[in-house]
């Protein structure tokens, strides 16, 4: 029994005693705890408190530091306030200077305006006492002594105006002069175009006087089928061993021609060969009239020209006018049309385009009573050209107003063509009564005493008489004449027109 109650005892008193151990050793930890955490606590506090110090001790610093900064901005302001308000003074004394050197002139030039003012009057009096006895002596009213006064001023002024106004047309003219000289030199030193005869007749060279006959045919039945064809008459006459071919259109007398030709070669002469020889060679021609228009449009580099327009181009290969192949011409004047505006900064291509097709109107067959120029604007209207190309067409020989530079072009352009040394020919009856026709046009003014037209009608030479027409009234006088030239008379290029003025003292020593 003991032993079984020391058995239950004996680990009840273990289990309490170990117990009572650890709540002793907790007790101790715990204390030990405690104290640990006065002493950091206290050790917080005092580092707190240094802190606060140190950080208390730098902003006491730095304001110290910002005060004496502020301190000295303040000093340096007063000081710049101090300069800025001497400156001020210095300023205000100099305008109270200024405010007193200004009254004292303007006191001076008060005194002066009185003075002046008295000696003015005093000149006014001495002037109108003046012009009393310049009145009394000359016996002329100032009035009258004004107006020969104003007269003699305006004769000198006129005579100032008129020297300066021929100065300036010198030097104009001579500016002028060169820079034509030079667009006209490139525009044509390399052009030289033949010259052709204008004629409505042409012969045709026979092997024989015999063939006149086979010509003419039975009761003339080939002769009369050959005009019937081709639209021309055909002369045979005495002449030996030729036949002439006479009609205007000459497109129709280079048919009639090259048939006849190959007729004669061929030797067969009778109505049906001569028809189908007619067609055969109309035929060439007409291709011959296309194939001249598009190589003139071909060697200028003008393109989208419609077929009308070329074959009216290749018709003028045939044409002759003053002497010019047409198309020649036409060509000619596209060329130098095309110079010109490339010159003065133009439009290249309207001008070339205008210049080729200006006389195009001469190439066509039309009943219409309206000039060249009139057919071919027509003309180049339906072709749907630019419309700066119809006005230059039409309007080349002002048959209606120009509205556009390149039109101006054209037709300066086909002056050059026509007035350059060997570009015409001229019939001898013409020539005379052009001439004629200028020195009656300069016969016709007051002063003129003789006119001779020299240089085949480029210049005329006017002597005037010196009592009647002084220098100043010859300036006029040429420009007038001048004037009446182009008026009433047409020409190629330009009419010189010189005076003559000279006096001329004869004594005889006897």
């Amino acid at each position: 029994m003991l032993d079984i109650v020391l058995m239950i005892i004996l680990p009840l008193g273990g289990v309490g005693f170990g117990w009572l151990i650890r709540w002793i050793y907790a007790r101790n930890h715990l204390s030990s705890s405690e104290q640990k955490a006065l002493r950091l606590n206290e050790t917080a506090v005092s580092e707190a408190e240094n802190a606060k110090k140190e950080i208390l001790l730098e902003a006491h610093d730095q304001i110290l530091a910002e005060k004496r900064q502020f301190e000295r901005e303040v000093r340096e302001q007063r000081s710049d306030v101090q300069r800025y308000e001497k400156r001020i003074q210095q300023k205000e004394d100099n305008l109270d200077r200024k405010h007193s050197e200004l009254d004292r002139r303007q006191s001076q030039l008060s005194r002066r305006i009185e003075d002046v003012e008295r000696r003015e009057k005093k000149l006014v009096d001495e002037e109108t006492r003046c012009h009393a006895e310049l009145e009394r002596i000359s016996g002329l009213t100032a009035e009258e002594a004004k107006k020969i006064l104003i007269q003699g001023l305006e004769n000198e002024a006129r005579h100032d105006a008129q020297a300066l106004l021929n100065k300036i047309e010198v030097e104009a003219q001579a500016a002028a002069d060169k820079k034509a000289r030079d667009i006209l030199i490139t525009t044509i030193q390399r052009l030289a175009t033949e010259v052709t005869t204008e004629i409505t007749v042409t012969s045709v060279s026979l092997p024989n006087d015999e063939m006149k006959g086979r010509i003419i045919g039975r009761e003339g039945r080939n002769i009369r089928t050959l005009e019937t064809l081709t639209g021309v008459d055909i002369i045979i006459d005495d002449t030996p061993e030729a036949v002439v071919i006479s009609c205007f259109d000459p497109i129709r007398k280079t048919i009639a021609k090259t048939a006849l030709e190959r007729l004669i070669q061929d030797g067969r002469i009778h109505p049906a060969r001569i028809e189908e020889v007619v067609q055969k060679v109309a035929k060439e021609i007409s291709q011959i009239i296309f194939e001249e228009g598009e190589r003139v449009l071909f060697d200028l580099g003008i393109h989208n020209m419609r077929p009308e327009g070329i074959r009216a181009l290749g018709r003028l290969h045939f044409r002759t006018s003053y002497g010019q192949n047409v198309l020649s011409h036409s060509k000619e004047v596209a060329v130098i049309a095309g110079m010109i505006a490339s010159e003065v900064g133009a439009d290249v291509a309207i001008a070339k385009r205008g210049a080729l097709l200006h006389d195009i109107g001469k190439g066509l067959e039309t009943d219409g009573e309206g000039g060249h120029a009139e057919v071919g604007g027509e003309l180049a209207r339906r072709m749907g050209e630019d419309p700066r190309v119809v006005n230059a067409v039409a309007a080349h020989h002002d048959d209606e107003e120009i509205t556009s530079p390149e039109g101006v072009i054209v037709q300066l352009a086909d002056a050059i063509s026509a007035a350059r040394p060997g570009a015409r020919r001229e019939t001898l009856d013409n020539y005379i009564k052009r001439l004629e026709n200028l020195e009656r046009i300069a016969l016709g003014f007051e002063g003129v005493e003789k006119v001779f037209a020299i240089q085949a009608g480029r210049e005329l030479r006017i002597m005037v008489n010196h009592e009647r027409v002084n220098d100043h009234q010859a300036k006029q006088l040429a420009k007038d004449i001048a004037k009446n030239i182009e008026d009433q008379l047409k020409f190629p290029g330009r009419i010189r027109v010189t005076i003559i003025r000279e006096t001329r003292v004869v004594e005889y020593a006897r």
